[in-house]
């Protein structure tokens, strides 16, 4: 059977309730029917709580959306990454060996070896290298070893989209009591110190801010048997219910003004008298209770009480998944009972704080009584102690009492009265008791609330005898009033008499008797119900009475409340009820939806016969259900899904709703009232069907078959003809439906309508505000139609009754009108409900007949192509209704033609279309054309080719705004992303043939995405292509971009041309990319389609397709490729967690703080940029693939899991791209470009080796690469020369593998590349160039070679020469041992840089010494300059990468000068000021000694200056580049060197004086330790701010690590080092800041920051000392030294320390100590004072130095000291002037700075301004004496002939200055 209806109980649907009562309450709600005739509302009430719930699911719908992926998860092998796996531990990390340096370092690098490598074991050869007699039979070998344990589903291993899918319909909440969070309370102690009677309690929740009490009380008490000894004769017997000392409470609003409160009941405050309680004066009331709570949380706690000595102790707990022996509020066992019989736990009943919305689906039915206060303040009686004794009475005989109240702790569960406590001596006392009742199903006008007052005697006096009680009169509540429940606060009168007979059906207002004080309300009390049957709103309990009089035996008039109805006024007042319900309250109407929604469905199915004449209720039900739908979704409190859709009204259609069943209340037999015909349903009203005799029962009362239509129930003749005039309105009808009228009732239909067809006539003819809505909630009415069609089509013979013949040509009419209303809505409303109709149409393709739903779908998308809308929009809605079309179960047998029916799933129905539709197959077409999306492949596929043209428009669209263009593309692959899923994960299509028919199905899709290829986004990927498996992810940021031109001259790396912005520079839509999960997603879509369609069929492809679109397939491969590279095991990063949450954190409080934060991130390591950079984890948006959810909750378990599948997924995906390489490789012979397609399947493989492979795709992927050397080595080794320096280098780097099998692999890689170029002799030294050249790079830029690996690798290799008997005749076996012994000694060179990874300096020399050890070897030194350079690049010291790429560039001009003489050239490497050697027989590969290689080295060394903030270096360079572009013509280059020369300068002018290029430092190291370090000084360059403290905190924690704690010591001073004072044993070392030092004659050439920055070679540090040896003394023995250090090259260089080779020293006398640090005054207040920008803060620091009182001791005692007198020694003379000229200068400097402050000033500095002025003033003073005391001998008459000469030395000076200009 196609659909099947589940008929599902209501319990077992529950399984998410937190408990699930048993069927006793049920079962006893039954047994009261059988007793006694309930009310029909009541009836209706339960029959809704008790019956079971009706779902319509449909057979295969399940296998689209389940998808078995954790089951098929289990079954993986754990992949093998080299990320993932452990070196040996010999390979760990050495310490560093200084005396390393100290080897000799004149042995020749390449022709030396110091390692036997004959001595090692060579690793597991690969047997099969050279057994293979032909290449087609190593094809046939590689394909079986591929296809053998491959994963079957590839959607299984990628993660599920993270997305709300809107073709899947979310199932709503099972219907389930309402529960909000709950805890558990269990009680375990109650004490007090003095324990005489027994003690009880009660807890109840109480919220402060609302000032409500929020649950109902719990009774309780912890007395022992002993205490409840004395309670025995007052307690016939113990319930084991009322022993609870456990409850579970529900709290629906949390909030922290919840308090739990206990009352205990002192035993010494109640006395027991005739089962009375006495009860103190003072009691808490609830307002005093929330008055006192709110004073304790005002106060927190502190506030002082009346204590009582005592402790309670309570265990407060979440409630667990099950609590045995649990009792629901009314007492009856929950779901799972305990067989032990523990100590119940009692649930309590919630009083919401605020309204909560939930349906009734439990019979409930509670009165909750609460005693008030009694006033008998003016009795003249002596009636003081009083109780209330109160009853429930079901008559008024004294028997009539029920047993319906609850009992309290430790006595009968149930009670037929209960008292009051006793207030003693008050005439007038509160009441603050809790009586809870359970009211009887059927409540009647006997049933009433009795209350008996009594006084109490304390004491019997003396000769009396009998009862301690004294009546005192009487009171009563009638329950119901009007036939509705009373409730709220009452206030009644007490009688003293005898109740009068039939007291009961009176108010205690109307009988004549005695009434104490004048009939006076006295007794206050509230009554509280909390009912599943009791509606307490008048406007519904109106519409049910209303509804129950249509039911059966009703005498008119009947009374609705307060009125009486008449039958004449019946029809009126329903229909007013009906449409006042949408004024009933939300709460209430929610309370009772579905027995509203019920009755207003069988009044739409019902025709009604009132007073002999038919009542037309159809269309006003109808309308009410709209207003009640509109109502619910416009609430704000009510929820709704992802798709809009009113939570409750979706539960009700999918648990509850049922068709109309009208069978047990529809009575034939009259109606009556006396002389009147009555009302009566019509005697035609019964169930018939059409095709057959009986009908199927479906559940239990559902609907046989069919009714008459309400809308005209006065037709008699079902088989009537219809005449011309109902043709006529019935075309108009469903044609335009614009003349609706309310005579619809007249209309005659030739037969009667079913449910379905009355709902879809009332949508059609709907009018107003009606049809708005009815189209706005279209959902609600398109699934209720949907459900009653289900439930119809159930009852038919499927094989009588064909799809075409279910349902009526009427019906399809209406059906077709209801979809074109839906397409005409505005664009507004029709998005709304666009996925509405989908799933409309989705559901009636399981009922209907399909080419009528297909028709339907056509007419939809030719009327949204006609709206005017934007193309966006358009497009956006048309995905969202063909994704949900797409999805149903058996969209394949709709979309897919099978080429033999035995291949098909069978479909469950399937329609004529299907049946007889054509048979089509891929033979019969052009190859080519099934790749295309062609107008034949649309019609052939309807619904698959309506998507993918939706998909290819996406792609193609101009952008309308990236936030919507993204969106937009997102939305059209994530559709056929989740298609394709559903299609792998379908256990229906596992079988190999039906997946290739399905993938062929997609074959246009290939196409599309090859087109689309420009707007893929792999950034995310691309970073990592250069990071060797296991490195560090690194932050994009850091990476310093590079020009495409200057990376496709220089980068020597063949996939510059899939980098991004060589896309973007040729697409030029950088706004049209597509996200980097998009783009993946697309791409598994391409990949999966590639593993399952035809494997010939996809070979014939790739020989058809033009060469260009190739190409983009290749280029496509890449990027798949790149995109699902495997990442390192996830729960490995998850365990340095708190390690990167402490480096967040540092980051966090050291951000921003200038030159204490930067040093605070360098002294944890040698690293610059530590701390800088920003790890991946933090930047979700670059991270390779997001997670599907938060990892940091997971086991590690679970992350291993995930791991497995990831390494799962990729060695997958790119299995499948090496199948189609071996496919594109197979058809090369049939192509015409041999070359072309051979070069660029190796650079997919050679792109594929640069990323984290697994071992098993590697072995596959080594198999084809020795395939492809075996089938086209001539053609690798002779025309692609760059292709086959990357294989040696891919290759070469899996030869140091600790993996075995990869080492393995590669090892008979690299043998046969050998063995295949021996075949010509430039072939062969050309690889061995190449695989020397890759070996210096490798171990230059890794760090994470292993050499022991490597060398193990060279014995492998020689293994093979040696075991190759074919070759041993030949050369080749000794060529491979010499080039293996070449390898050998450059990698016992630079592997001893791994020795120094944490120290850069030595790093950085021993690589320099490495490179200039290739003075012979141009290729070698290049390479290994730009390996320097690109470790200074990653540690952020951009200048010295700068000057790296610069010696490189010098290298290339002085070989491009030795081959020709261009004017436009730089002459060699002088133009460079660099001296460099080319031998003749130096190999100078043509990838980087060209013209646009030099250009390219340029470019990227400009762009690294500009980096490092040195623009004025950019300008240098650039003009070497100029003269290049101008002869080559480039102006597009020119015109963009010429910008950045503009940016250039401008950044120059703007940061001129605010760059910092280097701080400096001596570094000396002295001690045997050291090695050849010892008494070495060199000059180490740092960053700009830089502290001394930083770089004695790095070196000292690195040397402290090399020797030992207690070996290194610092020494802190800058005086000279003896040598014979230091411990031969220990290591020492001196750090001194150093400046720059210029003689003067330099000063005039160096004018700015960076002239005086930049090509610095001497430094000068100062040492301050006094002829006592102190290094401090007074001014007038204060010395200073001054020492000045040349370096060997000048700063920057290509490293960041250079040795000292020549140190000079001279003293200063203390007056030329003072005549500097008057200087240096003097020139920071001119500076201060002649700002551009005036800085009034700098200016107040500096004047406030010079001048305050504060400091005046400094400049006033330096001239006290040496002014005060003229010096004895005529020596001291100049200096004395000098410095007397100085303080001259000084005080004017200071005089211009207060005035200039004067002028910066505001105005609250005034003060501030005078005391400046006044001390400037006295300094001024006492300077004047002094100032003004000259040195006779100084000023004599010779001084005239000075001044001439001087002024002749002026203009001879000027003179040569001119001279020297010219």
């Amino acid at each position: 059977v196609h659909n099947i209806i589940h008929i599902k109980l209501k319990h077992t649907l529950c399984s998410e309730c937190v408990s699930v009562k048993l069927c006793v309450l049920f079962e006893c709600v039954c047994l009261c029917v059988s007793r006694v005739e309930l009310d029909p509302h009541v009836r209706d009430c339960v029959q809704s709580y008790t019956q079971p719930w009706l779902v319509v699911s449909r057979r295969s719908i399940h296998r689209l959306h389940s998808f078995p992926r954790t089951d098929a998860n289990r079954v993986l092998q754990r992949q093998t990454f080299e990320s993932d796996v452990e070196p040996d531990k010999q390979e760990q990390e050495k310490s560093p060996s200084l005396p390393a340096l100290c080897d000799d370092t004149t042995r020749t690098t390449l022709t030396c070896s110091d390692f036997n490598l004959r001595a090692l074991q060579p690793d597991h050869r690969v047997e099969s290298l050279l057994r293979f007699s032909s290449p087609e039979e190593l094809d046939r070998f590689n394909l079986e070893a591929r296809n053998s344990n491959r994963y079957g589903e590839l959607f299984g291993l990628y993660p599920p989209i993270d997305e709300v899918q809107p073709s899947i319909r979310p199932i709503p909440d099972c219907p389930k009591e309402h529960f909000g969070q709950r805890i558990l309370v269990r009680c375990q102690t109650i004490k007090f110190e003095i324990e005489i009677e027994p003690l009880f309690a009660t807890m109840a929740l109480y919220d402060l801010k609302e000032k409500k009490k929020i649950s109902e009380n719990v009774h309780f008490d912890m007395n022992s048997d002993q205490m409840k000894g004395f309670l025995r004769s007052h307690t016939p017997h113990t319930d084991p219910s009322t022993l609870a000392r456990s409850a579970i409470f529900s709290i629906s609003y949390p909030s922290p003004d919840i308090y739990l409160v206990i009352r205990v009941w002192l035993s010494n405050g109640y006395r027991i008298i005739s089962c009375v309680c006495w009860q103190e004066g003072e009691r808490l009331s609830d307002e005093d209770l929330f008055k006192f709570l709110a004073d304790i949380k005002r106060s927190s706690g502190q506030r002082r009480v009346k204590i009582i000595p005592g402790f309670l102790r309570l265990e407060v707990s979440p409630v667990p998944e099950t609590v045995p022996g649990c009792l629901c509020p009314e007492l009856i066992p929950v779901k799972p009972v305990s067989e032990k019989n523990p100590r119940a736990v009692k649930e309590v009943l919630e009083f919401p704080s605020s309204e909560v919305y939930v349906p009734h689906n439990i019979y409930q039915n509670l009165l909750y009584v609460y005693p008030l206060r009694l006033n008998l303040t003016n009795r003249l009686t002596s009636a003081r102690n009083i109780t209330v004794k109160i009853q429930f009475m079901s008559g008024e005989d004294p028997s009539c009492a029920m047993p319906v109240i609850f009992g309290k702790s430790s006595g009968p569960e149930f009670l037929k009265e209960v008292y009051t406590p006793v207030t003693y001596h008050n005439r007038s006392p509160d009441f603050y008791d809790e009586i809870k009742i359970h009211l009887p199903a059927r409540l009647t006008e006997k049933h009433h609330l009795l209350f008996t007052f009594y006084h109490i005697s304390c004491q019997q006096k003396q000769n009396q005898t009998g009862s301690l009680e004294t009546l005192i009169g009487y009171s009563w509540l009638p329950l119901l009033n009007n036939d509705r429940l009373q409730t709220g606060q009452q206030c009644l009168p007490i009688v003293l008499d005898k109740l009068p007979v039939n007291y009961s059906l009176h108010s205690p207002e109307v009988p004549p008797v005695k009434w104490l004080e004048n009939h006076k309300g006295l007794f206050n009390l509230e009554l509280q119900a909390v009912s599943s049957v009791q509606t307490q709103d008048s406007h519904l309990e109106r519409f049910c009475t209303l509804c129950h009089a249509l039911e059966g035996k009703t005498i008119f008039p009947i009374r609705v409340g307060d009125e009486k109805i008449s039958e004449n006024m019946f029809e009126h007042e329903l229909k007013l009820s009906i449409i006042s319900l949408s004024s009933s309250g939300l709460e209430p109407l929610v309370l009772f939806l579905h027995q509203v929604l019920d009755k207003l469905f069988r009044l739409i199915m019902q025709p009604m016969v009132i007073a002999g004449q038919t009542a037309n209720l159809a269309q006003i039900a109808f309308e009410s259900v709209v207003s009640v739908v509109n109502s619910l979704h416009n609430s704000q409190e009510l929820a709704k899904d992802h798709q809009g859709r009113n939570c409750l009204l979706a539960t009700y259609l999918y648990f509850v709703f049922r068709l109309p069943d009208t069978q047990h209340e529809i009575h034939t037999s009259g109606l009556c009232s006396p002389g009147t015909g009555g009302l009566m349903a019509h005697p035609e009203s019964r169930y018939s069907t059409l095709t057959r005799a009986t009908a199927t029962t479906v559940g239990f009362m559902l609907l046989q078959s069919r009714i008459r239509s309400s809308s005209n129930p006065d037709i008699p003749a079902p088989q009537s003809p219809e005449d011309a005039e109902v043709n006529n309105i019935l075309g108009k009808l469903i044609s335009g439906m614009n003349e609706y009228t309310n005579a619809i009732s007249y209309l005659h239909f030739s037969r009667c309508l079913l449910f379905h067809e009355e709902l879809a006539l009332q949508m059609v003819v709907s009018t107003g505000v009606c049809r708005e809505n009815v189209y706005k909630y279209a959902w609600f009415f398109f699934e209720l139609l949907v459900k009653s069609m289900s439930q119809h089509v159930s009852q038919l013979d499927k094989k009588a009754v064909s799809r075409r013949n279910r349902f009526s040509d009427r019906f399809k009419d209406d059906i077709t009108t209801i979809c074109v209303f839906i397409c005409l809505q505005e664009l507004e409303q029709a998005e709304k409900v666009n996925i509405s109709l989908a799933f409309f149409l989705y559901d009636l393709m399981s009922l209907m007949d399909r080419g009528l739903v297909f028709q339907l779908v056509k007419n939809y998308c030719n009327q949204m192509a006609a709206k005017s809308v934007s193309m966006s929009t358009l497009i956006s809605m048309r995905l969202e209704f063909l994704r949900v079309l797409c999805s149903h179960e058996h969209y394949l047998n709709l979309s897919l033609f099978f080429s033999s029916p035995a291949s098909a799933p069978a479909s469950p129905s399937p329609s004529t279309s299907s049946q007889t539709s054509s048979l089509c197959s891929f033979q019969d077409h052009k190859i080519a054309a099934m790749f295309d999306l062609s107008q034949d492949f649309k019609q052939r596929h309807y619904l698959t080719g309506l998507l993918l043209t939706e998909l290819s428009t996406a792609l193609d669209m101009e952008s309308e705004g990236l936030v919507t263009f993204n969106v937009l593309q997102q939305k059209a692959i994530n559709a056929t992303y989740s298609l394709l899923c559903a299609h792998d994960l379908d256990q229906r299509c596992s079988r190999p043939e039906v997946k290739a028919k399905i993938a062929a199905l997609y074959l246009p899709l290939v196409g599309i995405i090859i087109d689309s290829i420009n707007y893929l986004d792999f950034t995310g990927t691309a970073l990592h292509k250069s990071r060797k498996s296991g490195g560090p992810e690194e932050d994009p940021d850091s990476i310093t971009p590079i020009n495409q031109s200057v990376a496709m001259a220089i980068a020597g790396n063949p996939f510059n041309t899939l980098a991004r912005n060589a896309l973007v520079s040729m697409t030029g839509k950088t706004s049209n990319m597509l996200t980097a999960e998009t783009s993946r997603n697309l791409l598994m879509c391409f990949l999966w389609i590639i593993k399952n369609a035809d494997q010939n069929l996809i070979q014939r492809w790739t020989v058809d397709v033009p060469s260009s679109q190739l190409s983009r397939l290749l280029e496509l491969l890449a990027i798949c490729i790149s995109c699902f590279e495997y990442r390192v095991k996830t729960h490995q990063r998850l365990l340095d967690k708190s390690q990167q949450a402490k480096a967040r954190l540092e980051e966090a409080l050291l951000g921003g703080i200038g030159a204490r934060g930067e040093m605070m991130k360098r002294v944890g390591g040698n690293d610059r940029t530590l701390g800088q950079r920003e790890n991946l984890r933090w930047r979700k948006d670059l991270t390779q693939w997001r997670q599907t959810n938060d990892r940091q909750d997971k086991s590690k378990a679970e992350l291993d899991q995930e791991a497995i599948i990831s390494g799962n997924l990729a060695t997958e995906t790119n299995l499948i791209v090496l199948d189609l390489l071996e496919m594109i490789v197979q058809a090369v012979p049939l192509a015409d470009c041999k070359d072309n397609v051979v070069g660029g399947v190796l650079k997919v493989l050679l792109h594929s080796l640069t990323c984290n492979q697994s071992t098993t795709f590697l072995s596959h992927c080594f198999s084809t690469l020795r395939a492809l050397i075996v089938k086209f080595g001539d053609l690798l080794f002779e025309e692609e020369a760059e292709q086959c320096a990357d294989l040696c280098q891919k290759v070469l780097h899996y030869c140091s593998s600790c993996v075995d099998g990869n080492r393995s692999q590669a090892c008979a890689t690299l043998y046969l590349i050998m063995r295949y170029s021996y075949s010509s002799a430039s072939n062969f030294s050309r690889v061995k160039m190449q695989v020397t050249m890759s070996l210096a790079s490798l171990v230059g830029k890794s760090s994470d070679i292993h050499e022991e690996y490597l060398r193990r690798s060279f014995r492998t290799i020689l293994a093979y020469a040696e075991e190759d008997t074919e070759m041993q005749s030949t050369q080749l076996p000794s060529q491979v041992d010499e080039l293996l012994r070449n390898l050998n000694s450059i990698l016992s060179d630079t592997v001893k840089m791994k020795e120094f990874q944490k120290d850069p300096e030595m790093l950085m020399d021993l690589m320099y010494r490495i490179a200039k050890g290739y003075q012979t070897s141009p290729d070698l030194r290049l390479t290994w300059l730009q390996n320097m350079a690109e470790k200074h690049n990653s540690r952020k010291c951009f200048t010295e990468s700068a000057m790296c790429l610069v010696h490189a560039a010098a290298l290339v001009a002085e070989y491009l000068s030795m081959l020709e003489d261009h004017k436009y050239l730089p002459v060699g490497s002088v133009t460079f000021q660099v001296s460099y050697y080319h031998d003749k027989d130096g190999v100078c590969s043509g990838r980087y000694f060209t013209e646009s290689g030099l250009v390219g080295l340029l470019e990227q060394a400009a762009e690294l200056f500009s980096n490092g903030g040195l623009y004025e270096a950019v300008n240098e360079v650039y003009k070497v580049i100029v003269p290049i572009l101008e002869a080559h013509r480039d102006f597009r280059k020119l015109a963009s060197t010429h910008d950045k020369l503009q940016r250039a300068f401008e950044n120059i002018i703007q940061k001129g004086h605010k760059r910092m290029f280097g701080t400096y430092f001596r570094v000396g190291f002295y001690g045997c330790k050291f090695g050849d370090l010892d008494e070495q000084e060199f000059i180490y360059k740092e960053p700009g701010i830089t502290h001394l403290p930083e770089i004695s905190h790095r070196l000292e924690n690195f040397y402290s690590q090399c020797f030992g704690d207690g070996v290194l010591e610092m020494i802190k001073d800058s005086t000279p080092v003896d040598r014979k004072k230091l411990n031969p044993s220990k290591a020492y070392i001196q750090i001194t800041f150093v400046e720059p030092y210029f003689d003067d004659y330099e000063m005039k050439d160096r004018l700015t920051n960076f002239e005086k920055n930049f090509n610095l070679r001497r430094f000068m540090y100062t040492t301050p000392f006094t002829k006592s040896g102190r290094p401090r003394g007074e001014l007038n023995e204060q010395y200073k030294r001054k020492t000045i250090l040349t370096t060997m090259h000048a700063f920057p260089y290509i490293k960041t320390r250079i040795n000292v080779i020549q140190k000079e020293e001279f003293d200063l006398t203390p007056i030329e100590v003072a005549i500097e640090d008057m200087q240096k005054k003097t020139r920071e207040l001119a500076e201060a004072t002649h700002r551009e920008k005036p800085d009034a803060v700098m200016l107040q620091m500096v004047l406030q130095g010079s001048v305050t009182a504060t400091v005046n001791q400094g400049p006033l005692e330096v001239a006290q000291v040496f002014l005060n007198e003229i010096p004895a020694d005529p020596k001291l003379f100049r200096h004395h002037n000098k410095l007397r000229l100085c303080f001259k200068e000084f005080i004017l400097r200071c005089g211009q700075a207060v005035e200039k402050n004067k002028l910066l000033i505001t105005p609250d500095q005034k003060e501030y301004q005078q005391e400046m002025k006044k001390n400037y003033n006295k300094l001024r003073e006492n300077l004047r004496p002094m100032l003004e005391r000259k040195i006779p001998e100084l000023y004599k008459p010779i001084i005239k002939p000075r001044i001439e000469n001087r002024d002749s030395f002026k203009r001879q000076s000027l003179r040569r200055t001119q001279d020297e200009n010219s």
